[in-house]
């Protein structure tokens, strides 16, 4: 009589459902919850992106200022953001090849390869000291190259990344080059500099 309770016990399969179900729902939810978020990243990088192009469209046409674009730029990516950090960064060069480079060393000296104080180097951008990007800062000249750069800073939708371990703000970048139309007349001069 005392084996006959236990063999139908161990028969019985009923709740074995929500056990089963216990162990693999957090797995689901965690792996939805994922996915949403990294949804919601390609989401806001899709929207910096096209806010990206606009920027770009208007800064060579030449019909707005700096400082209109960047407006019409934050005003459009704040209005779907929930308190996001968006920077703008505007530099113009002369030359496709610049882009990103840094400013050229004519005379270099110990130790050879790194810029030092007693270099002389070619003042790109006009700021008279030596900078490892060689851009002017702003939209330039007719016929100049701009690269146009968005950076926006935003909290995640979900705040799964955080409660792992992982950032508390989720960095979507999304940048740029283009020629501007010529709009107005060129101006080219690179000064030599010693320090």
């Amino acid at each position: 009589m005392r084996g006959r309770p236990f063999s139908r016990l161990r028969r019985d399969q009923r709740g074995a459902t929500i056990v089963e179900f216990s162990i693999v729902a957090p797995v689901l939810c965690l792996t939805l919850l994922g996915f949403v978020e990294l949804g919601y990243k390609s989401y806001v990088g899709s929207i910096v992106q096209g806010a990206l192009h606009d920027a770009a469209r208007s800064a060579t046409v030449g019909d707005k200022t700096g400082a209109q674009i960047d407006s019409l730029v934050t005003t459009r990516l704040q209005a779907f953001s929930r308190g996001a950090t968006i920077t703008i960064n505007k530099s113009s060069y002369t030359n496709y090849s610049d882009v990103k480079m840094p400013e050229k060393i004519t005379s270099d000296t110990a130790p050879l390869g790194v810029y030092n104080s007693t270099d002389c180097y070619e003042d790109a951008n006009g700021n008279a000291r030596y900078d490892t990007d060689r851009g002017k800062t702003g939209l330039g000249g007719s016929d100049d190259i701009v690269n146009y750069e968005i950076v926006m800073t935003f909290p995640p939708l979900v705040p799964l990344w955080k409660m792992i371990g992982g950032p508390s703000t989720e960095t979507v970048r999304a940048s740029t080059v283009l020629r501007n139309q010529p709009y107005a007349s060129r101006t080219n001069s690179v000064t030599v500099r010693c320090s």
